[in-house]
């Protein structure tokens, strides 16, 4: 009798500021990038796939990349010119795609097919870290636009039977997204953030309905319109506690960088 596949975690990375971990930016993203690179130890075993959900493609309906080889999106500006030529030329999953789309339909949840879209920078940059040999096939999964926290929710309990065949299902954003308060080295949400952070964490620990409360009404924790003026970066977080089930969540990346607190998060 063969061995049951492994049963995957859930993630919720953050992907840092473009693409900044490779250029020039001394000291800044360091600990965020050595957390990166440390995931794929912290695995029970190499996933078969990934299902992974970015804050920077918003649809008007759940959409799954669909091609064998997605492209990528370099959607930063400013960045130095070696930043728009880095490769990450991981495969698609056409059959894992339309399983995932299965499960959302199932779920009450239509979805689409998207053959033409590729990998946008929420996912290729940290990829390069966490999973650098490039070879584990990755479906990107949308966020809908004017998406609720508890629909977001109910997204990722929805695949959440994936993790029982060795696939890997991730949300990657930040923590923290104020972007003019961030890159302007704005002090005066440098206390804001740290309440969110701390209101955050406890959230994810606690026991799973809580947890789901919690997040579900994300909008009143303290700092969170401050730290989230838009609610993209964070709510692939709330899709990954969905799809955690009744898993427990703990933080297992904190820092500050600018001033800002900034957290990653696993369940199971």
């Amino acid at each position: 009798m063969e061995p049951s596949p492994p049963r995957q975690p859930v993630l919720f990375v953050p992907h840092g500021g473009g693409p900044c971990f490779f250029m020039d930016w001394p000291d800044t993203w360091d600990h965020m990038a050595a957390h990166l690179r440390g995931i794929a130890a912290t695995l029970p075993a190499r996933p078969d796939g990934i299902v992974v959900m970015s804050g920077h493609w918003q649809t008007g309906v759940p959409t799954v990349t669909s091609a064998a080889h997605p492209p990528l999106i370099y959607d930063y500006d400013g960045f130095p010119p070696h930043t728009y030529h880095l490769q990450y030329p991981a495969p698609g999953a056409p059959a894992l795609a339309a399983e995932v789309l299965d499960l959302l339909a199932r779920a009450g949840m239509p979805g689409e097919a998207d053959a033409g879209r590729g990998f946008d920078h929420g996912v290729f940059i940290p990829f390069m870290l966490a999973f650098a040999q490039a070879d584990i096939p990755v479906v990107e999964l949308s966020l809908p636009r004017e998406c609720s926290a508890a629909h977001t929710l109910h997204m990722g309990a929805a695949v959440q039977p994936l993790r029982a065949r060795n696939i890997l299902i991730v949300g990657t954003g930040m923590s923290y997204h104020n972007v003019r308060h961030l890159m302007g080295r704005d002090p005066q949400s440098d206390a804001p953030s740290r309440a969110f952070d701390t209101w955050l964490a406890r959230a994810v620990e606690s026991p799973p309905p809580l947890r789901a409360e919690a997040l579900t009404h994300w909008a009143q924790a303290p700092g969170a319109r401050i730290c989230h003026p838009t609610p993209e970066h964070l709510l692939p977080l709330v899709f990954a506690a969905g799809a955690a089930g009744n898993d427990p969540g703990r933080r297992d990346y904190s820092d500050t960088i600018m001033g800002k607190a900034l957290s990653g998060f696993r369940f199971g």
